[in-house]
C-alpha cells in the first residue's frame, strides 16, 4: 500500500572504550558505562575505526555495512551505531564473546 510506512528496523547505539595497538582484537568487557575493546591496529589513517567495525559486525554475525563509528573518531571512547539490533542484544552478545556477563 502505497503510503504506509515500512517498519522500522532497530538501530542501537553503544558506548566503547577502545585500546589501540594491541596485542589481538578482543572484547575484554565493560569499562564503566562502556564496552571495552581491545584492538591490534594502530590509532592512525582510520585503522583503529576500521578495525573496530570488522570486529564488532564479526562478533555479532552481520554485515560490515551495518555497522558504524557516529562519534569520538579521534578519541578511545567512541559510540558506534549498528543497524537491526537492539541496544541490549548487542551489548550482551559482545559481552558474551568476552567471556563475561
Amino acid at each position: 500500500m502505497p503510503g504506509v510506512p515500512k517498519a522500522r528496523m532497530a538501530t542501537a547505539r553503544i558506548k566503547v572504550y577502545v585500546q589501540p595497538r594491541a596485542s589481538k582484537s578482543i572484547v575484554t568487557g565493560m569499562h564503566g558505562d562502556s564496552i571495552r575493546i581491545r584492538l591490534a591496529a594502530p590509532p592512525v589513517d582510520n585503522a583503529a575505526n576500521e578495525a573496530l567495525i570488522d570486529l564488532v559486525a564479526k562478533l555479532l554475525g552481520i554485515a560490515r555495512r551495518c555497522v558504524r563509528v557516529v562519534a569520538g573518531h579521534t578519541s578511545r571512547r567512541k559510540v558506534v551505531e549498528i543497524d537491526g539490533i537492539t541496544a541490549e542484544d548487542a551489548t550482551s552478545a559482545l559481552l558474551s564473546a568476552s567471556g563475561n556477563s
